[in-house]
């Protein structure tokens, strides 16, 4: 496992990461705890050493799994968790929810609890859209936090660039989590540079875009109910990217699978730091943390992309 700095925050990271969203339980089909909790403890055994959670995912469940992975060996783990949803109403055009610095410390103190330890790694808010109450309290927050030992690095999860330079607008802001994938480029137009020139730690959510990039599914599949994906077959953009996926299986090969393939991608970027592709089973985690290993994209490949994904995103 290869690993890289956390932008300027001192912090060390393995790139491959691993994503907690799906042990939850409630967005992305059937999930057991035990097969989870072997996903990260094969992660973990193979060099992984930063595991992303959030509060709302599975209403607290995904931390309190952490948890008991991180008994015994909390100093060998890069910790990053996410506050800002949990009993959101997550619309941006309604009155905010984190509108003072206190309900976001009582968030990371229930975060703390449940990951049974006493301070967190990375930080993040996790409201997307820029309301200025609720920014104004995060950025508050994220320095008492940090005042108190409680966190070493804060951040932001958001695709938004405006968004971004706001946060960043002291030169406080270390860590942003983002979507980026062969099949969503947009974080190259700003972000991705922005976060390089400022020494900002980047942390790639959707490297996989939710498993499309494994090249597993078809027009033909069907997503369970409660699945974040379950209307993906009526959409307009699907089938055109399961048309790109088709043209990039042919960089795919018995050394390099398609989904490391995608992982290799957004490791090429200079501004990333860690890629954190979810998993359910140790099966999945061995496939992608084998993507750290595999051989550096050829001009060739980059030209293919290139070609077939240029300029296309969701």
């Amino acid at each position: 496992m290869h690993h890289r700095p956390l932008g300027k925050t001192g912090i060390e990271v393995s790139e491959i990461g691993f994503g907690a969203w799906a042990i939850g339980g409630d967005a992305w089909g059937p999930v057991e705890d035990q097969a989870s909790l072997r996903a990260m403890e094969r992660a973990l055994d193979l060099g992984v050493t930063f595991i992303d959670t959030a509060d709302v995912y599975g209403d607290g469940h995904s931390e309190t799994l952490v948890a008991k992975v991180l008994k015994g060996r909390r100093d060998q783990v890069v910790v990053a968790t996410k506050g800002g949803l949990m009993g959101h109403h997550r619309d941006p055009n309604r009155e905010p929810v984190y509108d003072r610095p206190e309900k976001i410390v009582r968030a990371f103190e229930d975060s703390l609890r449940r990951l049974g330890t006493d301070y967190i790694d990375v930080y993040f808010d996790h409201i997307w859209w820029n309301d200025p109450r609720e920014t104004e309290a995060f950025i508050t927050a994220f320095a008492h936090l940090k005042r108190e030992g409680l966190v070493r690095a804060v951040g932001v999860s958001t695709d938004d660039f405006d968004y971004v330079r706001q946060f960043n607008r002291d030169g406080t802001l270390d860590v942003v989590q983002l979507d980026y994938s062969l099949l969503n480029r947009q974080a190259e137009q700003h972000i991705l540079p922005y976060c390089q020139e400022q020494g900002i730690g980047v942390v790639v959510r959707g490297p996989l875009s939710k498993g499309m990039l494994t090249g597993k599914f078809t027009s033909q599949t069907q997503f369970p109910e409660g699945d974040v994906r379950h209307n993906w077959p009526q959409e307009d953009w699907y089938g055109s990217q399961l048309d790109q996926v088709e043209q990039l299986r042919v960089l795919s090969s018995r050394e390099r699978s398609l989904g490391q393939l995608a992982l290799r991608f957004v490791l090429n970027h200079p501004a990333v730091s860690v890629a954190i592709p979810g998993a359910k089973t140790p099966e999945q985690v061995e496939q992608n943390v084998a993507a750290s290993t595999r051989s550096l994209l050829t001009e060739d490949d980059v030209l293919l992309i290139e070609t077939v994904t240029s300029g296309r995103s969701t």
